[in-house]
């Protein structure tokens, strides 16, 4: 069994400057997982950078509203709201409300900084 704790985990600013803290990652800890998970947060008016990522992603939001842009398409995202990102495929969050946005992300297979290519 593995157990951990979001105030154990430390924050750091993501390539596309989301502040992030890996929950769960194979690399980090003695862990049998394809996936890494991490925790999130994007400040009121902030935007992340456009990036992509060869791995997929699944975003859970907890709190806060925004847009989820991936390529072309935009979806109004908040508390409740889960996003697929196929490998690949350029996206970019926006914060639109008031407090920070606050959302889980999987990544699979697990992320990689030399997996992540910010596209500004």
């Amino acid at each position: 069994m593995f157990s951990t704790h979001l105030q154990q985990c430390p924050e750091f600013l993501a390539g596309d400057h989301t502040r992030l803290r890996e929950l769960l990652h194979p690399g980090k800890a003695a862990l049998e997982l394809s996936y890494s998970l991490a925790h999130g947060l994007l400040d009121p008016g902030k935007q992340s950078l456009w990036h992509r990522l060869k791995s997929s992603e699944v975003y859970y939001f907890i709190a806060g509203r925004g847009v989820m842009k991936v390529d072309e398409a935009s979806m109004a995202v908040q508390a409740g709201s889960v996003i697929y990102v196929p490998p690949g495929a350029k996206q970019s969050l926006v914060n639109t409300g008031t407090e920070s946005i606050e959302f889980l992300c999987l990544v699979d297979p697990a992320w990689k900084a030399e997996d992540e290519a910010v596209v500004e």
